[in-house]
Protein backbone atom coordinates (compact mmCIF):
# COMPACT_ATOMS: atom_id res chain seq x y z
CA UNK A 1 0.00 0.00 0.00
CA UNK A 2 1.24 3.23 -0.80
CA UNK A 3 1.85 6.41 1.92
CA UNK A 4 -0.66 9.18 0.01
CA UNK A 5 -0.54 12.07 2.92
CA UNK A 6 0.99 13.13 6.35
CA UNK A 7 -1.35 15.05 8.63
CA UNK A 8 0.13 17.89 11.25
CA UNK A 9 -1.51 18.86 14.10
CA UNK A 10 -0.02 22.20 14.85
CA UNK A 11 0.38 23.54 18.25
CA UNK A 12 3.61 21.87 19.42
CA UNK A 13 4.37 19.83 16.06
CA UNK A 14 4.66 22.58 13.84
CA UNK A 15 5.31 25.29 16.26
CA UNK A 16 5.00 25.83 20.00
CA UNK A 17 2.29 28.19 21.01
CA UNK A 18 1.60 25.74 24.29
CA UNK A 19 3.09 28.66 26.01
CA UNK A 20 0.79 31.44 24.75
CA UNK A 21 -2.23 29.58 25.54
CA UNK A 22 -1.23 29.10 29.04
CA UNK A 23 -0.62 32.73 29.42
CA UNK A 24 -3.64 33.48 28.62
CA UNK A 25 -5.96 30.99 29.95
CA UNK A 26 -3.73 31.52 33.30
CA UNK A 27 -4.73 35.45 33.31
CA UNK A 28 -8.89 34.70 32.50
CA UNK A 29 -8.05 31.92 35.32
CA UNK A 30 -6.76 33.95 37.28
CA UNK A 31 -9.78 36.62 37.11
CA UNK A 32 -12.19 33.94 38.07
CA UNK A 33 -9.72 33.02 41.67
CA UNK A 34 -8.68 29.97 39.87
CA UNK A 35 -4.66 29.04 40.12
CA UNK A 36 -2.92 26.91 37.27
CA UNK A 37 0.60 25.86 36.36
CA UNK A 38 2.13 24.58 33.51
CA UNK A 39 1.98 21.17 34.65
CA UNK A 40 -1.83 21.49 34.51
CA UNK A 41 -1.70 23.08 31.29
CA UNK A 42 -0.62 19.86 29.61
CA UNK A 43 -3.65 18.16 30.21
CA UNK A 44 -5.02 21.08 27.93
CA UNK A 45 -2.88 20.10 24.93
CA UNK A 46 -5.32 19.24 21.64
CA UNK A 47 -8.47 20.02 23.87
CA UNK A 48 -11.12 22.41 22.53
CA UNK A 49 -11.48 25.97 23.44
CA UNK A 50 -14.35 25.49 25.70
CA UNK A 51 -13.44 21.91 26.79
CA UNK A 52 -10.30 23.21 27.98
CA UNK A 53 -12.09 26.14 30.07
CA UNK A 54 -14.87 23.11 31.40
CA UNK A 55 -11.67 21.25 32.74
CA UNK A 56 -10.45 24.62 33.90
CA UNK A 57 -13.67 25.27 36.21
CA UNK A 58 -13.36 22.09 37.08
CA UNK A 59 -9.80 22.07 38.06
CA UNK A 60 -10.79 25.07 40.65
CA UNK A 61 -14.26 23.15 42.12
CA UNK A 62 -16.43 25.98 39.60
CA UNK A 63 -18.50 23.43 37.09
CA UNK A 64 -21.49 24.87 37.94
CA UNK A 65 -20.80 28.59 38.93
CA UNK A 66 -21.08 29.93 34.92
CA UNK A 67 -23.63 29.92 32.66
CA UNK A 68 -23.36 29.07 29.00
CA UNK A 69 -23.36 32.29 27.97
CA UNK A 70 -20.84 33.56 30.73
CA UNK A 71 -19.12 29.94 29.70
CA UNK A 72 -18.68 32.22 26.13
CA UNK A 73 -17.19 35.30 27.38
CA UNK A 74 -14.62 33.83 29.52
CA UNK A 75 -13.63 31.64 26.32
CA UNK A 76 -13.58 34.43 24.50
CA UNK A 77 -11.53 36.46 26.68
CA UNK A 78 -8.90 33.99 26.32
CA UNK A 79 -8.97 33.54 22.57
CA UNK A 80 -8.16 37.75 22.51
CA UNK A 81 -5.60 37.63 24.76
CA UNK A 82 -4.12 34.11 22.85
CA UNK A 83 -4.37 36.16 19.45
CA UNK A 84 -2.95 39.17 20.48
CA UNK A 85 -0.05 36.84 21.90
CA UNK A 86 0.16 35.43 18.07
CA UNK A 87 1.36 38.80 16.44
CA UNK A 88 5.02 37.64 17.64
CA UNK A 89 4.93 34.77 15.53
CA UNK A 90 7.10 34.93 12.51
CA UNK A 91 8.96 32.07 10.20
CA UNK A 92 11.57 31.59 12.37
CA UNK A 93 8.80 30.15 14.93
CA UNK A 94 8.62 27.07 13.45
CA UNK A 95 9.89 24.38 15.33
CA UNK A 96 13.25 22.42 14.24
CA UNK A 97 13.43 20.63 11.19
CA UNK A 98 9.44 21.57 10.26
CA UNK A 99 10.48 23.26 7.08
CA UNK A 100 12.51 20.38 5.87
CA UNK A 101 10.32 17.89 6.43
CA UNK A 102 7.65 20.16 4.63
CA UNK A 103 9.62 20.15 1.78
CA UNK A 104 10.71 16.91 1.36
CA UNK A 105 6.79 15.74 1.81
CA UNK A 106 6.02 17.58 -0.72
CA UNK A 107 8.99 16.64 -3.12
CA UNK A 108 8.12 12.82 -2.49
CA UNK A 109 4.95 14.08 -3.82
CA UNK A 110 2.91 12.80 -0.50
CA UNK A 111 -0.09 15.17 0.12
CA UNK A 112 0.02 17.22 3.40
CA UNK A 113 -2.90 18.49 5.76
CA UNK A 114 -3.51 19.97 9.09
CA UNK A 115 -5.74 18.83 11.43
CA UNK A 116 -5.56 21.15 14.52
CA UNK A 117 -8.38 22.20 16.91
CA UNK A 118 -7.52 25.83 17.28
CA UNK A 119 -9.59 28.13 15.60
CA UNK A 120 -6.74 30.14 14.47
CA UNK A 121 -4.71 27.67 12.96
CA UNK A 122 -5.11 30.04 9.40
CA UNK A 123 -3.83 33.05 11.09
CA UNK A 124 -0.83 30.87 12.74
CA UNK A 125 -0.01 29.29 9.26
CA UNK A 126 -0.36 32.74 7.27
CA UNK A 127 1.92 34.13 10.40
CA UNK A 128 4.97 31.35 10.02
CA UNK A 129 4.97 32.15 5.98
CA UNK A 130 3.47 28.27 5.84
CA UNK A 131 0.16 28.39 4.79
CA UNK A 132 0.93 27.29 0.80
CA UNK A 133 2.57 23.94 2.35
CA UNK A 134 -0.82 22.31 3.15
CA UNK A 135 -2.90 20.58 0.89
CA UNK A 136 -5.69 21.04 3.37
CA UNK A 137 -6.80 22.42 6.41
CA UNK A 138 -9.51 20.56 8.56
CA UNK A 139 -12.03 23.53 9.58
CA UNK A 140 -12.04 23.17 13.23
CA UNK A 141 -15.47 25.54 13.56
CA UNK A 142 -17.11 22.95 11.53
CA UNK A 143 -16.17 19.98 14.04
CA UNK A 144 -18.82 18.28 16.43
CA UNK A 145 -16.01 16.38 18.55
CA UNK A 146 -12.59 17.22 20.15
CA UNK A 147 -9.90 14.96 20.35
CA UNK A 148 -9.34 11.64 21.61
CA UNK A 149 -12.19 11.81 18.87
CA UNK A 150 -11.06 11.09 15.30
CA UNK A 151 -13.75 13.77 13.61
CA UNK A 152 -10.92 16.49 12.97
CA UNK A 153 -8.16 13.36 11.48
CA UNK A 154 -11.38 11.91 9.46
CA UNK A 155 -11.94 15.67 7.81
CA UNK A 156 -8.40 15.83 6.85
CA UNK A 157 -8.49 12.38 5.20
CA UNK A 158 -11.87 13.41 2.94
CA UNK A 159 -10.77 16.35 2.13
CA UNK A 160 -7.40 14.93 0.94
CA UNK A 161 -9.05 12.31 -0.54
CA UNK A 162 -7.01 9.79 0.99
CA UNK A 163 -8.69 6.32 3.00
CA UNK A 164 -7.18 6.48 6.86
CA UNK A 165 -5.08 3.54 6.68
CA UNK A 166 -3.18 5.31 3.47
CA UNK A 167 -2.16 8.20 5.87
CA UNK A 168 0.49 9.10 8.54
CA UNK A 169 -0.63 11.28 11.65
CA UNK A 170 1.73 13.04 13.52
CA UNK A 171 0.77 14.74 16.93
CA UNK A 172 2.75 15.80 20.22
CA UNK A 173 -0.77 15.04 22.80
CA UNK A 174 -2.14 11.88 23.93
CA UNK A 175 -5.58 13.01 22.77
CA UNK A 176 -4.34 13.41 19.67
CA UNK A 177 -2.19 10.57 19.03
CA UNK A 178 -6.06 8.77 20.84
CA UNK A 179 -7.47 9.94 17.65
CA UNK A 180 -5.03 9.28 14.91
CA UNK A 181 -5.08 5.89 16.02
CA UNK A 182 -9.27 5.98 16.12
CA UNK A 183 -9.09 6.84 13.18
CA UNK A 184 -7.01 3.93 11.51
CA UNK A 185 -4.22 5.69 10.85
CA UNK A 186 -0.28 5.02 11.64
CA UNK A 187 0.52 7.50 14.62
CA UNK A 188 3.56 9.44 15.12
CA UNK A 189 3.98 11.13 18.41
CA UNK A 190 6.39 13.62 19.22
CA UNK A 191 7.18 13.27 22.83
CA UNK A 192 8.74 10.70 24.94
CA UNK A 193 5.86 9.73 26.97
CA UNK A 194 3.14 9.10 24.06
CA UNK A 195 3.57 5.45 24.78
CA UNK A 196 0.65 4.48 22.50
CA UNK A 197 2.12 5.86 19.33
CA UNK A 198 2.80 3.54 16.63
CA UNK A 199 6.47 5.60 16.47
CA UNK A 200 7.58 7.95 19.45
CA UNK A 201 10.10 10.65 18.21
CA UNK A 202 11.84 12.63 20.90
CA UNK A 203 11.70 15.94 19.38
CA UNK A 204 10.46 17.32 15.62
CA UNK A 205 14.18 17.31 14.85
CA UNK A 206 13.99 13.74 13.93
CA UNK A 207 10.84 13.99 12.00
CA UNK A 208 12.25 13.54 8.86
CA UNK A 209 11.12 11.80 5.38
CA UNK A 210 13.50 9.46 5.74
CA UNK A 211 11.77 8.43 9.15
CA UNK A 212 8.30 8.65 8.26
CA UNK A 213 9.18 6.91 5.05
CA UNK A 214 11.13 4.38 7.12
CA UNK A 215 8.00 4.27 9.57
CA UNK A 216 5.59 3.17 6.93
CA UNK A 217 7.38 0.80 5.02
CA UNK A 218 8.26 -1.26 8.22
CA UNK A 219 4.41 -1.58 8.78
CA UNK A 220 3.68 -2.56 5.04
CA UNK A 221 6.81 -4.70 4.16
CA UNK A 222 5.67 -8.42 3.10
CA UNK A 223 7.35 -9.71 6.07
CA UNK A 224 5.79 -7.76 8.62
CA UNK A 225 3.00 -8.48 11.15
CA UNK A 226 0.82 -5.98 9.60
Amino acid sequence: MTLKAIIFDLDGVITDTAHLHFLAWRSVARQIGITIDEAFNESLKGISRMDSLQRILQHGGKSAAYSDKECLKLAGEKNDLYVRSLAGLTPDSLLPGIREVLRDIRAAQVRIGLASVSLNAPTILDALGIKGAFDFCADASRILCSKPDPEIFLAACQGLNVRPDEAIGVEDAAAGVEAINAAGMMSVGIGNDLHHAGLILPSTRELTWPCLSDFWASRHHPDSNR
